[in-house]
């Protein structure tokens, strides 16, 4: 079957899915997951694993896409303010999904020392796609919203150095490391500050031409070539996509007025990218992994779910967080998805000897995660209360003015569900 014919069917499926799911009070996003899942290997066979191959572009421009989003969460003034609470939170419960799994892995299971410690670094990043698009369904704004955000994006380099850090550990544990520690230890922080320096370049561009465009398709234009163009250049400089485009989404919003235009620009173009993005995902899922993780694999879920819900707490409590964040946030942080697999691959090429348990067990999680985290999403910000709270606070001049440009984009970024 010709491949853009199977990306229409994929499409189409995705939204049929979407509207199901609404239809019984669930996110559109679990809709778009289960429609996939329907095409891909696990049932109809339809996508393949080449398809998926011949389709990845459009899971990276997706993410780039969410990653630009994240960034406009970053607002200079609100960060003086809620920076060192976000910063504390995001390391506890970081700290707390690595603790457990170590702890459950190593004491528990008795796994050796270089399989625990990585597969615990690798239960730290969040996979914020998700949740923001329920967000984005739900109209959600309060405390929990606010925080979520600039947690999800600082959770995910929090969790790129942990594993830098364990996986030198890992090596040198087993006798394979052929570098010395310090080296190693500054490859991913020198990954980081290289993305964010990078983004930084082209947030500052990207203000400066977006703010001479004359009308609304050249500032799209703009807005998606830097996109791309971050994108492309993290790859090939060896950088984290991830991270670049949320700096420069950051930037943005910091150094141009009235930069809602062009985030908005660019979710007038997203909206069926974010749709393919999830039913390819739900298509990449292979229940058969269902057989073959034993309880090992349970109980990493379970372990990595425990100490984020567990490491959020604390740290909301630390921090004199509204109750409703100390209840709900963890609950927000759970799914696992694009970087995770990625971190296997470098698994895969660093220590080959872990990498089928490592990779099946992350594979399992991914497959759990992306089908009941939105689910639990959305729970947690029903309970806070803040479904349809950006419809209860926001007045029309501040969605043309000066304050659209803080609290408002990460919601507005994300309207058209």
């Amino acid at each position: 079957m010709d491949v853009l014919l199977k990306l229409g069917i994929v499409l189409a499926v995705g939204l049929v899915g979407g509207k199901a799911a609404g239809k019984v009070k669930l996110p559109n996003v679990s809709g778009y997951l289960v429609a996939g899942l329907l095409l891909g290997p696990s049932f109809a066979g339809l996508v393949t694993a080449s398809d998926l191959n011949a389709f990845a572009v459009i899971s990276e421009v997706a993410l780039a896409m969410i990653a630009f989003s994240i960034g406009s969460e970053f607002v200079w003034k609100d960060l003086r303010s809620l920076g060192k609470s976000i910063f504390i939170i995001t390391v506890l419960e970081v700290a707390g999904a690595i603790g457990v799994v170590f702890t459950v892995m190593y004491f528990v299971f008795g796994q050796p020392f270089a399989f625990s410690i990585v597969i615990a670094s690798m239960s730290a990043a969040t996979a914020p796609a998700a949740t923001l698009l329920v967000i984005r369904q739900f109209r959600a704004d309060g405390p929990v919203t606010r925080t979520l955000l600039p947690v999800a994006a600082l959770d995910d380099v929090l969790g790129i150095v942990a594993f830098g850090i364990a996986l030198s550990l890992a090596r040198l544990s087993v006798g394979s490391a052929d570098t010395s520690l310090v080296r190693m230890l500054l490859q991913p922080v020198g990954e980081i500050v290289g993305s964010l320096a990078l983004g930084t370049i082209l947030g500052w561009a990207l203000s400066q031409v977006a703010a001479k465009a004359e009308d609304r398709d050249e500032l799209q234009g703009m807005a998606l070539g830097a996109i791309a163009a971050a994108t492309g250049l993290a790859n090939f400089l060896g950088l984290s996509a991830l991270l670049t485009n949320i700096m420069m989404g950051a930037v943005l919003v910091n150094v141009m007025r009235y930069s809602i235009r062009v985030f908005r620009s660019v979710n007038d173009f997203a909206a069926p990218v974010y749709v393919l993005f999830f039913a390819l995902a739900g298509a990449s899922l292979d229940l058969r992994i269902l057989m073959t993780v034993g309880l090992l694999g349970l109980s990493y879920i379970f372990a990595r779910a425990a100490g984020k819900i567990i490491g959020a707490r604390l740290g909301a409590q630390l921090t004199k967080a509204p109750a409703a964040v100390t209840k709900y946030l963890g609950y927000t942080l759970l799914p696992q998805g694009g970087i995770s697999i990625g971190l296997s691959v470098l698994v895969r090429q660093f220590l080959p000897q872990y990498a089928a348990a490592i990779t099946t067990i992350i594979m399992f999680s991914v497959l759990v995660y992306e089908v009941s985290g939105p689910i639990l999403a959305k729970l947690a910000i029903q309970k806070a209360g803040e479904i349809g709270g950006l419809d209860r606070r926001q007045t029309p001049a501040e969605q043309e003015g000066p304050a659209a440009d803080k609290r408002e984009l990460p919601v507005i970024a994300f309207e058209q569900s």
